[in-house]
């Protein structure tokens, strides 16, 4: 159980995302302290991230020092691991102190029944091609032998399989995902909300069936994220405060 209020946020790619980006969400971590009770990272918070014996990537280690200051300060931080980010461990889990797990994750907020995933791989057609190349990137064996390669070239290699920064947004502007969360919470009777990310398309919106679906956007692409209370869930846009601009809101 995670308690409110609850801030959501998703695919930064720091590493590839700007200075002035990387600084705006330090920022907006920082401001966190005093105003958040928990923090989910809804994957893709670095574009590369690997985790050697006793080596890290050096890009945006401000980000890990202001997650760690939050928990610090009390606040309860859940990183579910998307693309990007599949293979953390203990760096995160014990230097950073944050609770990573590669998967989606169920449970309540602030009385809200909630899943949230990064999304990666649930479009049937679209992502055909990634489910089949997914296993093998986090076999075990393939994990073991990455590590192996030197960081330097290991990280040359990670960053040039990736794409440009300005092709991550998904090419049917977030369709194939809002159409999977409808089905899925057609299904999922007792769900109140599912959030994905992934797609770098903020979206807030009821169902027919009743339950949300959220999307906190991209914050390479814009500073949105989602805020959720005891009475609504808020799709927000930062502007230099914790509490910034709310875009859309839904009530319980």
């Amino acid at each position: 159980m995670l308690n409110a209020p609850c801030y959501i946020v998703s695919d930064a790619h720091l590493g590839v995302a700007s200075p002035q980006i990387e600084r705006s969400f330090v920022s907006f971590l920082r401001g966190l302290a005093g105003e958040a009770a928990s923090l989910v990272i809804n994957g893709d918070l670095f574009d590369f991230w690997f985790e050697w014996e006793s080596v890290i990537p050096r890009h945006s280690f401000r980000a890990l020092a202001a997650l760690a200051d939050l928990k610090d300060a009390g606040v309860d931080i859940l990183w579910v691991a998307g693309n990007h980010d599949c293979w953390g461990g203990e760096v995160l889990r014990q230097d950073i102190g944050v609770d990573y797990i590669v998967g989606p994750w169920k449970g309540a907020i602030a009385g809200w029944n909630v899943r949230i995933e990064h999304g990666d791989g649930l479009r049937d057609r679209e992502d055909r091609g990634y489910r089949m190349i997914r296993p093998v990137m986090r076999h075990p064996l393939a994990i073991k032998a990455f590590r192996l390669l030197h960081p330097d070239w290991a990280s040359r290699l990670a960053h040039g399989s990736s794409n440009a920064s300005r092709t991550y947004r998904a090419r049917d502007e977030g369709r194939g995902l809002r159409s999977y969360a409808k089905t899925q919470l057609e299904s999922a009777k007792d769900l109140d909300l599912l959030v994905y990310g992934h797609s770098h398309v903020p979206a807030l919106e009821r169902m027919e069936s009743g339950g949300v679906f959220g999307n906190a956007g991209s914050w390479l692409d814009a500073p949105t994220y989602l805020r959720l209370t005891d009475e609504a869930i808020e799709l927000r846009e930062w502007d230099g405060s914790a509490q910034g601009k709310c875009l859309n809101s839904i009530n319980r």
